[in-house]
């Protein structure tokens, strides 16, 4: 009796080895020749070694449309799950070398398979993006295809952590999927992302420019901040990408993994206590503070290359993750802008989603004036991180470092917008408006009188000062928990959010609110 089984054998040896070489060798070469990874490599450096377990392998689609044989084991896309530190993820590949890693209806078939799974068991999905867009032989089916992988892009928002990684091409309607997760990994010289290439730039608007200037890396990452990490090569983006998920939580129902390296809680810093200059109009590093205050100095800024006016990142705290925004007097006197207000905001909802508390350091003079920045919607962006601070329900932590002046303050997780704990170093101004300008409010009309009116505008502001720009009068209001010696920051920190562990908000029923988009 002839045995089915090991006839199949050689035909599966056949069909999985096929499947192994996406397009073949010569086209891996030519990838690292251009210094990519293959997809397959891809998946071997994130995850865990021998923990990735793959699906679909030998999925096809249904060929071309155009009577054009399109079909390959794969698809052009390799889905699967693995783990990173032992951690479950969900992950899918996007292979260039078969059919330039085009989408159509299988290859989505599959993307969609492991994003339903990662919400169904909880875990977070990985994408990493090299694809020439919607497969054009396919018709119609390529664009429902991206259609498809949208929704779920939408769906498991706030459920489970989403990453995108581009390492090639993406273009066109596949930009939309990245920008709607969570983060977004670039990589330097090799990666890019447009709506529209430089060949259509060129046919509708007349303007010669090039890839790299229209959507490369560093164009994300320093002006539309579409990117949030730029990495020189694929290895070190993999490798950035696994530090993070050690940050997170696989879902919205878990808080993130406890760390402990053994950093004293009580620990203390003297030099904390002259970080803030004696000069108000001098500039210092907030940095300094943030790498002071954290487990092991260990930071991961988030578009540290975007509005470095302010700063957002992971670090931990007594071995807890949690998510840091700063302003940042070294870069524009720390004012809040149109970019940093939307760059803060977005990081505030993730943190809320994924139950991360947060830490702002308060440097603040106040939001940017200038046409420029009426006329781009400042008032529109600034909304946006009020709206985000007000509705997250995480432990919310303050600390105003120096300035905190008007609107800003106000927004800046303060005690008003429901902040739980408020702390204040010596050094904090917090007022309406700083010394000079609201002296040459209040004494205008005995400025315009006055003998020597830089000398009574001198004393009038040193009045203000003695009696505003100081965290004591709001101290005695109750705005500000505490007063706190800087060396103590850490420990006063960490014991706050021991505090607030269990911390619980009850709001009404609604669908959703309306941020102001």
């Amino acid at each position: 009796m002839k045995n089915c089984i090991n006839d199949n054998i050689p035909v599966l040896k056949k069909m999985r080895n096929e499947a192994l070489m996406g397009g073949g060798k010569d086209k891996i070469e030519k990838q690292h020749k251009r210094g990519k990874l293959s997809a397959r490599e891809r998946i071997e450096l994130l995850v865990d070694e021998n923990s990735f377990e793959e699906f679909d392998m030998l999925k096809t689609g249904r060929g071309s449309l155009l009577g054009k044989s399109q079909i390959h084991s794969g698809d052009g896309v390799i889905v699967g799950h693995g783990t990173i530190n032992g951690r479950e993820v969900l992950i899918f590949s996007q292979d260039s070398t078969v059919i330039g890693g085009s989408l159509g209806e299988a290859h989505s078939q599959k993307i969609c398979k492991v994003m339903d799974q990662a919400v169904r068991v909880g875990a977070p999905i990985i994408g990493l993006n090299d694809s020439g867009g919607a497969r054009i032989q396919e018709g119609v089916d390529g664009l429902a295809a991206y259609g498809e992988i949208f929704h779920r892009n939408v769906e498991a928002s706030g459920v489970v952590p989403q990453i995108s990684c581009i390492m090639g091409t993406c273009a066109g309607g596949a930009v939309y999927s990245p920008a709607i997760t969570d983060f977004t990994f670039m990589v330097e010289d090799t990666s890019y992302m447009f709506v529209t290439g430089p060949n259509v730039v060129r046919t509708v608007i007349h303007q010669d420019i090039t890839t790299d200037e229209l959507g490369g890396a560093h164009v994300h990452m320093e002006k539309s901040g579409v990117a949030h990490f730029v990495l020189p090569n694929d290895i070190l983006c993999l490798r950035e990408v696994r530090r993070l998920i050690n940050y997170l939580p696989s879902n919205n129902l878990q808080k993130s993994p406890i760390f402990d390296i053994g950093d004293p809680a009580d620990r203390t810093d003297p030099a904390l206590d002259y970080l803030v200059p004696p000069n108000p109009n001098q500039t210092y590093d907030m940095n300094v503070l943030i790498y002071s205050i954290l487990d092991g100095a260990e930071f991961l800024e988030i578009q540290s290359n975007f509005a470095r006016n302010i700063i957002c990142g992971l670090g931990r705290l007594g071995g807890q993750t949690v998510g840091l925004v700063a302003n940042q007097p070294a870069v524009l006197a720390g004012v809040l802008d149109s970019n940093a207000s939307y760059k803060a905001a977005r990081f505030v909802r993730f943190c809320d989603a994924f139950n991360i508390p947060l830490i702002s350091l308060v440097d603040v003079p106040g939001f940017m004036p200038g046409p420029e920045q009426e006329h781009g919607g400042i008032i529109r962006h600034g909304a946006k991180l009020l709206y985000a601070y007000v509705e997250a329900v995480v432990p919310r932590i303050t600390l105003i470092v120096r300035k905190a002046y008007g609107g800003a303050y106000l927004v800046m997780n303060s005690k008003h917008i429901r902040g739980d704990i408020n702390y204040a170093w010596p050094s904090a101004e917090i007022a309406v408006l700083g010394p000079k300008g609201a002296s040459e409010i209040i004494y205008r009309k005995e400025i315009e009188k006055a003998v020597n009116p830089e000398e009574f505008l001198a004393e009038k502001m040193e009045e203000y000062r003695q009696t505003f720009v100081n965290p004591f009068l709001a101290a005695q209001r109750g705005y500000i928990d505490d007063v706190i010696f800087p060396r103590e920051t850490r420990h006063r920190l960490i014991r706050s959010l021991q505090f607030l562990e269990n911390k619980k908000v009850y709001r009404a029923e609604r669908k959703h609110g309306n941020i102001p988009l």
